[in-house]
């Protein structure tokens, strides 16, 4: 069963404290290793551009309220692994100041999942191996949608510098990166949204072939 947006949010706000202060370590985190996002904006800005998408869209895949925080928090540390030198276990010891066990264990899977494997090319490092892991995991294929939206978002966006180019890329992978991280399961923690995927082709698809093309995208989530 669905949960209500109105719900998911007064969780969100019930637990405000804790998703501040993962949001401001994981803001942290990167500027310790002086990783920054585009040209020269903080790594948080795009950060806050992921957990923007688990705040609108999280209703529709969060299945109880001890879900909420660890899904913040696989929103704020997608990239710690990967980018910020940090070790699954760092993760699980931060994620355990603000979770209990389960919890935790939760949140350092998602973290574990987004992570890109070694390789040289774009698509040795997220390979048939890294997208399993996604589908494996409760709300990977979310959170990692949310991030390929925030990517998409400002790489086709004015500030993005790559625009159309970046665009080109992002279009031509969907018809791979759909399938890849939807599992099919019953399982709504695993669900990727038809909301996400919209929200997507408004970007990235021509007002004339919009419709066709979205629903070519979302006959891939059947």
């Amino acid at each position: 069963m669905i949960m209500k947006k109105e719900e998911f949010q007064a969780y969100e706000e019930k637990y405000a404290p804790q998703i501040e202060e993962i949001r401001q370590s994981a803001h942290d985190l990167h500027q310790s290793v002086n990783q920054t996002y585009g040209d020269s904006l903080p790594y948080g800005f795009h950060l806050d551009m992921v957990v923007q998408g688990i705040h609108d869209y999280g209703h529709l895949v969060c299945a109880r309220e001890e879900d909420v925080v660890p899904m913040f928090f696989g929103g704020y540390y997608h990239d710690s692994i990967e980018d910020a030198r940090l070790t699954y276990n760092d993760v699980m010891k931060t994620a355990l100041k603000w979770m209990k066990g389960e919890q935790a264990l939760m949140a350092t899977e998602i973290v574990y999942a987004l992570t890109n494997d070694k390789g040289r090319t774009r698509a040795e490092r997220a390979g048939e191996k890294y997208y399993r892991g996604i589908r494996e995991t409760p709300y990977a294929p979310f959170v990692k949608l949310c991030d390929r939206l925030a990517n998409i978002a400002y790489s086709c966006s004015a500030d993005g510098g790559r625009g159309s180019r970046m665009k080109d890329v992002y279009k031509a992978e969907m018809p791979h990166f759909l399938p890849a991280i939807d599992p099919h399961s019953d399982d709504i923690r695993f669900r990727v949204p038809e909301q996400l995927v919209e929200a997507l082709a408004e970007i990235l698809i021509d007002e004339m072939e919009r419709d066709e093309v979205r629903f070519e995208w979302l006959k891939l989530l059947k």
